[in-house]
């Protein structure tokens, strides 16, 4: 699920996968913003068949790969 999630970041925010770790502090190294988020929310809800409220997602669930893929492995039930 981490690599998904990683490539979707690539495509998303236009960095590079290679460069971005499971632990890659996502918004502190600029490679997602806002925007970039609400973005990846859509396409995790459609990659992973979960719904996520951005209102009640914490900056900390979805600062890291490892963080968003726990997010989403929880929203799976």
């Amino acid at each position: 699920m981490e690599e998904q999630i990683i490539a979707m970041l690539g495509d998303i925010c236009g960095a590079d996968p290679g460069e971005i770790q499971p632990d890659t502090a996502l918004f502190d190294e600029g490679i997602l913003d806002s925007f970039g988020l609400v973005q990846l929310i859509v396409a995790l809800e459609e990659a992973f068949g979960v719904a996520l409220d951005p209102a009640e997602l914490e900056r900390a669930q979805m600062a890291t790969p490892d963080a968003i893929a726990a997010t989403v492995r929880a929203a799976q039930g």
